[in-house]
């Protein structure tokens, strides 16, 4: 049966939306975005193609789990080099928007964008064997420090933490390389899956492990060493941030928690400000930290303190 319904239509007459448009065009409030300024800046970064890029890389940087899984020896090579080559056509084109973002080229065809987005992709698709390296020693991390795991495989398909660490991973080293916009877009689109949150420019050394994940914060100045773990609702952030003459934050500053080594930091646990967790310390559930501790230290919350009352004694 087509056709609209007779009684829908006529509930809708008389209904007028020209106002609510003309409003909404009317009202600008910093949320509309119109060919204004340097047509280099006309063309913002598409969120659904950099999703795609990244699940694709997913399937060259774990080949046989995601993407096809039907994979041979004989085709894993096929598969990576057809996957590299359609990748490296869209990155280019998001890192040419993304460096157009903040160009004030007057040519739309911007000549700068265009090389500097063909030189970063080829330096980006170079790192790539190092980055899977770095995602073998999470996996290992992953499957050593959960009981649970009962294999590699299974933190490759299953955990969140792998998920948002290959994401940062890739983030990390695009905003290396200077550009803009398209690290957060990796790093929060792993966020809004995942609920753990990693700014692309933390620092995190290989063997790292986010367990269960959910609620778990790591700010951009944060430095993180080899083998850490940390669990759920873990924030490492920063303090109330200085202010500039003219009251906006100060940018470019190291802010955030540096965490050595061998650190274990368990679910809940707040640390703020530029101070260090020292090597192989364990900083337990629910602490609200914002002093440094030297090497193998143990913080903990006070134990709670119970008393038994009888017949109102106390009161």
């Amino acid at each position: 049966m087509t056709g609209s319904c007779k009684t829908c239509s006529d509930e809708h007459k008389g209904l007028d939306l020209a106002h609510v448009v003309d409003d909404i065009c009317a009202a600008n409030h910093g949320l509309r975005r119109t060919q204004q300024g340097a047509p280099c800046r006309h063309v913002l970064p598409s969120r659904d193609v950099l999703v795609e890029v990244v699940e694709s890389l997913r399937s060259v940087l774990f080949p046989g789990y995601f993407g096809k899984t039907n994979l041979s020896e004989d085709s894993i090579r096929f598969h990576v080099g057809a996957t590299l080559d359609r990748v490296l056509t869209n990155m280019q084109e998001q890192v040419r928007r993304g460096k157009c973002f903040v160009c004030d080229n007057p040519d739309p065809d911007c000549p700068l964008c265009q090389g500097q987005a063909a030189s970063i992709t080829q330096d980006f698709l170079d790192q790539l064997p190092e980055i899977r390296r770095l995602l073998a020693t999470d996996v290992q991390a992953a499957y050593e420090g959960d009981p649970a795991a009962t294999s590699p495989d299974e933190a490759i398909l299953c955990y969140p933490g792998i998920q948002a660490i290959t994401n940062f991973r890739l983030a990390h080293a695009l905003y290396q390389l200077q550009v803009p916009l398209i690290p957060r877009i990796i790093t929060e689109h792993a966020h809004s899956l995942t609920g753990i949150d990693i700014h692309p420019g933390a620092t995190i050394g290989e063997n790292f492990f986010i367990d269960h994940g959910t609620g778990v914060v790591i700010g951009e100045t944060c430095v993180i060493g080899q083998r850490v773990r940390i669990y759920q609702g873990v924030t490492l952030g920063a303090k109330s941030f200085p202010l500039d003459k003219n009251g906006h934050p100060i940018k470019n500053i190291a802010r955030h928690p540096a965490v050595e080594d061998d650190v274990v930091i368990y679910g809940g646990a707040t640390i703020l400000g530029r101070i260090s967790i020292g090597r192989g310390s364990t900083i337990g559930g629910n602490v609200w930290l914002t002093d440094s501790v030297p090497p193998y230290s143990r913080v903990t919350q006070a134990k709670v303190q119970q008393e038994a009352f009888q017949e109102g004694a106390g009161i």
